[in-house]
């Protein structure tokens, strides 16, 4: 049953599997193991982000496809939850139609980009994603009356959803069983359902074609395999889910602007978890999105106890200011790469099949 729910992609390494069962449990029982509003933001990002990340890993991963266009439809969820919400009031058919619209928006533009562009060499279209990107930035905030220009759209969710909303009139466990815990639920479904279907597309013939392309496009070629149709058809895949996570983090925040989901910041953070996850490991997507956004979101506070601590040292408690907290998640990003060249999971694969070759 676990090889047929995995596609059988299994770890192939103990201390991964511990890491991931961990990750799992953690995410799982986020609300009553780290209470508070802070942690369950930080848990519910870090979902979001698994499944944004997850997609970009189909593009530049599993296809060697550079594109700086997925936040553009990470964005189209966002604003088309936003929108539908907005227009159509708070109910479940106006969340349905804000998904299924911003699925059919990405799936034409994805369509476009990659019919249109994939034909040249990587660098032009890793430029051509770039623009089309910053233009639909541009075009989010000029169309005020649609997108609600710089301010953004903030909207209500269907009561269900809504923190307003309580089940049990005494906590359970110190956390209040109310709406917004099922909307962090329906996140954590989400975010298994999206990672276990990339799983099932990366390990079916269909994404064996596209290591082939990523390791030897020429090659795949004269083998016989469309290459175009294939990359096209990755771009796409990778869009949708992309649309997706975006549809969970305006879900989650019950509002969206241009810098909330198209801001070029979050395809830096991108691929900054892609690299310490490690490319081309689906898993590597989980792992990197919860390192990278809960040291993003806790150094400050790790650097103020350690600022205070270091009082009688001035020059200690400068440099351990949290002003600078910038600097040292550069200094853990650029550890993470050299300790971690291949990301977390290839690295303790590597580990792993070093161990299990038998000495001559």
């Amino acid at each position: 049953m676990l090889k047929r729910l995995l596609s059988n992609d299994f770890p192939r390494s103990r201390v991964l599997a511990v890491i991931l069962v961990g990750l799992l449990l953690a995410l799982a029982f986020a609300p009553f193991i780290f209470p508070g509003v802070k942690a369950l933001s930080v848990a519910a990002k870090v979902l979001v982000f698994i499944v944004l990340v997850a997609s970009f890993d189909l593009l530049l991963g599993y296809t060697g496809i550079v594109s700086f266009a997925h936040t553009m439809f990470f964005g189209i969820g966002a604003y088309g939850i936003a929108i539908a919400s907005t227009r159509l009031g708070a109910t479940w058919e106006a969340l349905a139609v804000g998904l299924l619209s911003s699925l059919a928006l990405s799936f034409m533009l994805a369509l476009a980009v990659g019919l249109f562009s994939l034909r040249v060499k990587a660098i032009f279209f890793a430029m051509i994603t770039l623009a089309v990107a910053s233009a639909f930035q541009t075009l989010a905030s000029q169309l005020s009356e649609f997108t609600g220009g710089e301010d953004g759209l903030s909207f209500k969710v269907p009561e269900l959803l809504s923190p307003s909303m309580e089940f049990f009139d005494q906590p359970i466990l110190g956390v209040s069983i109310d709406g917004r815990l099922l909307c962090y639920y329906l996140l954590f479904v989400i975010t298994l359902v999206s990672l276990l279907g990339l799983l099932r597309i990366v390990n079916s013939p269909f994404g064996r074609v596209l290591q082939a392309i990523r390791e030897n496009e020429f090659r795949a070629e004269a083998i016989g395999y469309r290459v175009v149709l294939y990359r096209t058809t990755s771009s796409v895949l990778s869009a949708l889910f992309a649309t997706v996570a975006g549809a969970m983090l305006a879900l989650w925040l019950r509002y969206n602007g241009p810098d909330t989901s198209l801001s070029f910041e979050i395809m830096i953070d991108v691929l900054l978890i892609v690299v310490i996850g490690g490319m081309g490991t689906i898993y590597g997507a989980a792992i990197g999105a919860a390192l990278f956004l809960v040291a993003q979101s806790y150094l400050q506070d790790l650097l103020r106890l350690g600022s205070e601590a270091a009082g009688g040292l001035p020059w200690l408690a400068a440099l351990l200011s949290p002003d600078r907290w910038l600097l040292w998640l550069g200094v853990l990003f650029v550890l993470s790469v050299y300790y971690f060249p291949t990301g977390v999971v290839g690295r303790l694969r590597a580990v792993r099949s070093q161990g299990a070759t038998p000495r001559t």
